[in-house]
């Protein structure tokens, strides 16, 4: 039982930084998906 203990946390651990790494990603892409919809409504609405 000890064993499978010790090998629990590093496979946890994995899972929370490869959480935090794809919860960045998609920050990061909504956040370029924002400037890209902010720059097609402004071209849209763009009147001369």
């Amino acid at each position: 039982m000890a064993g499978s203990s010790l090998f629990s946390f590093p496979t946890r651990s994995l899972k929370h930084q490869t959480w935090r790494k794809c919860s960045m990603h998609i920050r990061e892409q909504k956040a370029r998906l924002y400037i890209i919809w902010r720059c097609a409504v402004l071209l849209v609405c763009w009147q001369d």
